[in-house]
């Protein structure tokens, strides 16, 4: 029976970033299946239209189902992404981030997947950066098992892409927000920061809060996930804006959004913290055809708006 549609399959697509792009690729015609666990995920953020499946990115099911479903493109985003865990427990980072990816990698191969389109980390993998911001060109000296992990995982896309001909692009985010961020664990201080403030409670900032990151929002890297389809050959690219927020500057930001006279409490610094992170993303937008990116204080407000209706 031939094919109607093309086949993409988004692993972690009932988590913040995978739903969205879920979403998105339902839109331009594809017929989307999504794998997740539902361990960060939640089911209700899966299109009805998608079909899901609950599964260990590691378990030799999903392996199965991206051989046998006739995939065209693998949009890989399941992963252990919380840093401190990382440093608490690397094997079981390495467990998901390494292993879960090359069993999902090796049924890629076998079912004869075209495209795979890898969810990587601006900030982690180059580690105390020389430059601001930094280019896809940096040193990568991850300083985290997390950053190390992601790493691996672009080391092992290049080798399938070298010995199968796997059309890879690596795409390595700067600190994602947005409508549906999870407030649970420590990836998305955004919506840490909004859930509080909407409840009347006092957020907590680590260590004195002049520490920077790159706030991209959700929409720039689901565009850029849709503009990297059918790229051929191997290919990094940073999704960020290039530009250093401070974490007192970002929630000052949030706190005016929701119109809170609530002031931060400021508690210890986290050990091992980047004290600065910013990622060039020009080459992708010109690569990519994508547009400037959405500024912080739209990408805020309209996150604000997302929690202030679902809160």
């Amino acid at each position: 029976m031939s094919k109607t549609k093309p086949t993409a399959c988004v692993t972690g697509g009932a988590g913040f970033i995978g739903s969205h792009l879920a979403e998105a690729l339902l839109e331009k015609g594809y017929r989307v299946l999504v794998i997740d666990d539902l361990s960060a995920g939640n089911r209700q953020n899966v299109p009805a239209e998608a079909e899901l499946h609950v599964l260990d990115i590691g378990s030799p099911e999903a392996a199965t189902l991206v051989e046998i479903a006739g995939v065209d493109v693998l949009l890989h985003h399941a992963a252990q992404m919380n840093v401190r865990r990382s440093v608490e427990d690397p094997a079981f980072d390495a467990q998901v981030n390494i292993l879960g990816t090359l069993r999902l990698l090796e049924g890629a191969r076998k079912g004869g997947v075209g495209q795979v389109i890898f969810a990587s980390t601006g900030g982690a993998i180059y580690g105390e950066q020389d430059e601001f911001p930094a280019t896809e060109s940096h040193p990568r000296r991850p300083v985290s098992p997390y950053g190390v992990s992601k790493l691996a995982g672009e080391a092992y896309l290049y080798y399938f892409h070298c010995a199968y001909g796997l059309d890879v692009t690596c795409l390595r985010y700067a600190n994602v927000y947005g409508p549906r961020q999870s407030p649970h664990g420590e990836a998305g201080v955004v919506a840490i920061f909004l859930r509080k403030l909407l409840s009347g409670e006092t957020p907590v900032i680590n260590g004195d809060g002049l520490q920077t990151r790159d706030y991209v929002y959700v929409e720039d890297v689901v565009r850029t996930n849709l503009a990297a389809l059918g790229r051929p050959g191997f290919h990094h690219f940073n999704v960020g804006t290039g530009i250093e927020t401070t974490v007192v500057d970002l929630y000052d930001a949030l706190a005016a959004a929701v119109d809170s006279p609530i002031r931060a409490e400021h508690g210890p610094g986290k050990e091992g913290e980047q004290r600065r992170s910013s990622i060039k993303a020009d080459r992708g937008r010109r690569e990519l055809g994508l547009s400037a990116p959405v500024s912080l204080e739209e990408g805020v407000a309209r996150t604000a708006q997302w929690f202030r209706a679902n809160s």
